[in-house]
C-alpha cells in the first residue's frame, strides 16, 4: 500500500544525484511542485526531466535551487535564465523522439504523477493528460501520485494500481488548462484552413491560437480528430455536429483547457486518449487515410524552410510534433501537412514570410516537407511547383506591405542559386 504524505514532506524523498521526472501540460501538479519549493534544498544535486510547454507550463525546474539541473525538451521563458547558466540541457528533437528518449535511455530515480482517485478495480487513470509518462512509468523506481478528485477517468488512458503508488498526497485542486482566445486574424486564417478540409477527414490542429480552426469547421460533417492536444475548440466542435457520434472519434493525449472541457474528455464516449508514441508515430499516422496536419510556426521562407522555435537567434520554443504530424500527413493516402501563421508581427511591422530564415535560426521544418502554407491573406499550395512557383505563391500570402521588398530579394537570391 502507498504511504499517504503531505506534499510538504516530499521533499524528504529527493537526494542529490536523482533524476525525477515531472510531467507538463494538464500533467503538472501544482501541489506537488509547492511541496517542492516548500524545501527547495531539497533540490540540490536534482536532476529534473519533463516536456514542458511555453506558455502553459511555468516552471524553472531547474531553477528550483542553485545546484538543481534539468532535461528539457522546449524553451520556456521563466526557465531562460537557467538555461543562460548552463542549467538546462536542451534536446532538440521531435516530441515522438522524445517519447522515445524518455522510454529508452533517461535514467529516471523518482517520478511524479497527477492522477484519478482509484475506481472499483484499484486503478488509478492519468486522465486528461496521457502523453508522456506512460513512457517512464515502468522505469521509475518510486512513484510520487498526486491523487486528484478533480483529474477525470478518461478512455484509454493508462492506469496504474493505486498499489503500484509509493507514495500519494490526496488534494482536491484545479487541473491545469485553460481555453485559447480566438483573436483576428485567427478567424481569417480559420477560414481559410477550413477550405481544404473535406466532410470525411481526419484533423489534427497544433497547440496556441491556431486551434481556432476547429471553430472554422462549423458545417463540415464527419470530422474525427486525432491530435496531440485538444482544447475547449474541439468541444464546440463536438457539440456542433461537425464530429460524428461515434466512439473513438476524438483521440489525443492532453486535454487542455477548462474544467468543462475536462468534464467532456472523461464523459464523452467519443473521446480516447494514447500516448505520444502511439499518437506521434508516422505508422499510426500513416494508416489514417486523409489525415489532415494543421500547424503553425514562427516565419516561412522563400525556399518553404519554416522556423518554428527561434527569434532573433534566442530559443523559445521547439518543433516538437510539427515535424511528427507533418510528415504523417504526407505518408497518409490523400493526407495533407498544413502550415498557418499570421502574416505579419508587431502591429505590420514585420513580415513572417521572409526572403531568407535568420542567422542562427533553426530550420524547424524542411522545404521538402513544406505542402501548404496559410496565413490571412490566402492559400499557398507549393505542392508539385518548382522554386520559383513555390517563391511566388508565398509572397501573394505576405502582408501587401512587404510583397515588392520579398519580390527583389527573391530575384536577387534566384540569380546566385
Amino acid at each position: 500500500m502507498p504511504k499517504p504524505i503531505a506534499a510538504s514532506d516530499m521533499p524528504s524523498l529527493l537526494r542529490p544525484g536523482m533524476h525525477v521526472y515531472a510531467p507538463g501540460l494538464s500533467g503538472e501538479s501544482s501541489v506537488l511542485v509547492e511541496g517542492l519549493r516548500a524545501d527547495s534544498t531539497s533540490c540540490a544535486g536534482v536532476h529534473f526531466i519533463g516536456v514542458w510547454i511555453p506558455g502553459m507550463n511555468h516552471v524553472d525546474y531547474a531553477g528550483l535551487h542553485p545546484e538543481a539541473k534539468a532535461t528539457a525538451f522546449f524553451a520556456t521563458p521563466e526557465a531562460r535564465e537557467s538555461r543562460a547558466a548552463g542549467k538546462v540541457d536542451h534536446l532538440p528533437i521531435s516530441y515522438f523522439a522524445a517519447y522515445g528518449h524518455l522510454r529508452d535511455r533517461a535514467p529516471i530515480d523518482l517520478a511524479l504523477v497527477h492522477v484519478s482517485p482509484p475506481d472499483a478495480d484499484g486503478r488509478c487513470s492519468l486522465g486528461v493528460a496521457n502523453d508522456f509518462t506512460p513512457a517512464v512509468l515502468d522505469k521509475a523506481a518510486t512513484l510520487v501520485a498526486h491523487i486528484n478528485p478533480r483529474m477525470p477517468r478518461t478512455a484509454g488512458a493508462t492506469t496504474l494500481a493505486f498499489d503500484s503508488l509509493d507514495y500519494v498526497v490526496e488534494v482536491d485542486c484545479d487541473v491545469p488548462g485553460e481555453d485559447t482566445a480566438l483573436a483576428p486574424p485567427w478567424d481569417v486564417i480559420g477560414d481559410h484552413v477550413a477550405s481544404l478540409i473535406d466532410d470525411g477527414d481526419t484533423v489534427e490542429v497544433g497547440v496556441g491560437r491556431v486551434q481556432s480552426v476547429y471553430d472554422a469547421l462549423s458545417g463540415k460533417r464527419d470530422i474525427s480528430v486525432h491530435a496531440g492536444l485538444i482544447g475547449d475548440a474541439v468541444m464546440r466542435a463536438a457539440g456542433s455536429g461537425v464530429i460524428p457520434e461515434h466512439s473513438g472519434a476524438i483521440t489525443t493525449g492532453v486535454a487542455w483547457g477548462t474544467p468543462a472541457l475536462h468534464t467532456f474528455a472523461g464523459s464523452d464516449p467519443r473521446v480516447r486518449f494514447a500516448p505520444v508514441g502511439w499518437t506521434h508515430d508516422i505508422v499510426t499516422l500513416g494508416s489514417l487515410d486523409r489525415f489532415v496536419a494543421v500547424n503553425s510556426v514562427i516565419e516561412v521562407d522563400l525556399l518553404g524552410q519554416a522556423n518554428a522555435e527561434m527569434i532573433g537567434g534566442r530559443q523559445v520554443g521547439a518543433a516538437g510534433g510539427l515535424t511528427d504530424f507533418m510528415r504523417g500527413a504526407r505518408a497518409s493516402r490523400g493526407g495533407r501537412a498544413i502550415v498557418a501563421l499570421e502574416s505579419s508581427a508587431k502591429g505590420g511591422s514585420v513580415s513572417r514570410i521572409v526572403s531568407t530564415l535568420p542567422e542562427n535560426t533553426a530550420v524547424s521544418v524542411a522545404r521538402g516537407d513544406m505542402e501548404i502554407v496559410v496565413t490571412e491573406h490566402g492559400i499557398a499550395d507549393l505542392r508539385g511547383k518548382s522554386v520559383d512557383a513555390r517563391a511566388d505563391a508565398l509572397i501573394a500570402v505576405a502582408a501587401p506591405q512587404f510583397r515588392d521588398e520579398l519580390a527583389d530579394a527573391w530575384a536577387d537570391r534566384r540569380r546566385r542559386m
